[in-house]
Parts: structure tokens; sequence; C-alpha cells
């Protein structure tokens, strides 16, 4: 199986909201202490991202002290208009990401755009660019920024914390597009921090899943909804 070299970076922001499902049906919104690995994959597909491959988080370290704000908010109600809301935020978050991404195996259509070092080096020049698209801290709410850094450089308010185990949490989305099935799973598992450090397990050994609902994945044909090897002249 393919993996690509390591994506490091770092993604800081004044404000987080990793929502704790528990919460988000509601009207307030409550904040993981920690990133999701599925929000983290958001930042990472921000910074680069082809139907092509699959980015994959290894590893996520926690830089700043855990805090929580809470704030005010006025979301939009479904039938129109704004209501009152209470939503409590991660304030001044820092993490330092290691990733890497792996070819679609469900994407056959897509083989011909499996170019190892073309997408590395696009992946590498739009994190020095501070990502393709914009970055968002679980939400968009919550404006973030990323450069590259050395994974483990630096110091982290949780060096000499040793082990800090978590409660049952949200992991990511099984999506048809990644899994070859038609259908839209949630992943949940329970993270154990260790000195600061969170080491992701791969979605596939996540074994406490819920079905959502039935689900497609998109087509994708060259030259008419896809444009191969020349995307948006990024091509190298």
């Amino acid at each position: 199986m393919f993996k690509s070299k390591p994506i490091e970076f770092k993604v800081w922001g004044r404000y987080a909201l990793f929502t704790d499902p528990v919460t988000k049906t509601g009207g307030e919104k409550f904040s993981y202490h920690i990133p999701t690995y599925e929000a983290l994959k958001g930042i990472a597909k921000s910074i680069y991202w082809k139907p092509t491959f699959i980015w994959v988080i290894d590893e996520v370290r926690v830089i700043n002290q855990i805090r929580t704000q809470t704030k005010g908010t006025k979301p939009q109600n479904f039938n129109g208009g704004n209501t009152l809301a209470i939503y409590t935020f991660l304030h001044n978050v820092e993490y330092q990401v290691k990733a890497h991404f792996e070819w679609n195996t469900h994407r056959p259509e897509l083989a011909n755009d499996r170019i190892a070092p073309k997408h590395q080096a696009i992946a590498e020049r739009m994190l020095k660019r501070g990502g393709r698209q914009d970055i968002f801290l679980g939400t968009r709410d919550c404006q973030g920024y990323v450069e590259p850094c050395k994974f483990g450089s630096g110091e982290s308010a949780f060096d000499d914390n040793g082990e800090l185990a978590y409660a049952l949490m949200f992991h990511g989305f099984d999506y048809p597009d990644e899994t070859g099935e038609n259908k839209l799973e949630t992943r949940f598992w329970n993270p154990v921090m260790k000195n600061g450090v969170i080491s992701f397990p791969r979605p596939e050994d996540c074994t406490i899943k819920k079905f959502v609902r039935e689900m497609e994945a998109k087509t994708f044909k060259p030259e008419e909804n896809f444009s191969g090897l020349k995307e948006e002249g990024l091509e190298i």
C-alpha cells in the first residue's frame, strides 16, 4: 500500500470548536478539549486535496494549555431569523500535526493521477502559502492559520503531564467514496494523550461505529467534472 512522506504543520487560532455530538443538535454547543481526527483531516484537505488520495492523520501535539471560553452567539433558525445560544469554545489554541496521504483505491477512474512527487510537492507548496482554502478549527466561526513545522519541536504545556485518558469521543466519518460502501457511518474511540501527543488509530481500526444513512459516492470523469493532471495550473 502506498504511503506518502509525512506532512508536518502547525495550526493555531484564537478560538476552536470541536463540537461534542451530544450538544450538536441543541442550541448550546460545547467543544471537546482536543481536536478530532475529522477536524484535522478537514484542515489537511484545506491545505491541499484531490479525490485521487485520502489524508490520514497520524498524530497531533497539543501545544497550549487547554482553556475554554463561553460566548453568546446568534445562530440562524431553520425557519429563518436568529436565536440566542451559548457556545463554549476553546481559547488560544495551537497544535502540531503529522499526516500523510494514501491513494484512494476506490477511485480507479483517477488511477492516472496517482503521481506521488506531484501531489507531495503541491501539498508542501500550498502549506507554505497558508493553505489553498480557508482554515477552520472545527467550525466556520473559528478562523485558523497553518504553516510548516517540525513535529515535536518547541515546548508544550503538557510535556511532563504523563498520560491522560478521555471518554468515548467522535473520531470521524466513513464516506462511501473512501470505503466503497454505499452508506455513511460515524466512528468513535477512546483517546489517550501522552505528554501532549495523541496518536490516532486508522479509520478502519475503529471498532465503534454507527450507521447514519444510505449514501452514494460521486463519480469523477476526467476532463468532464475532474481536470486530470492540470488542475488550476498546479501541475509541476
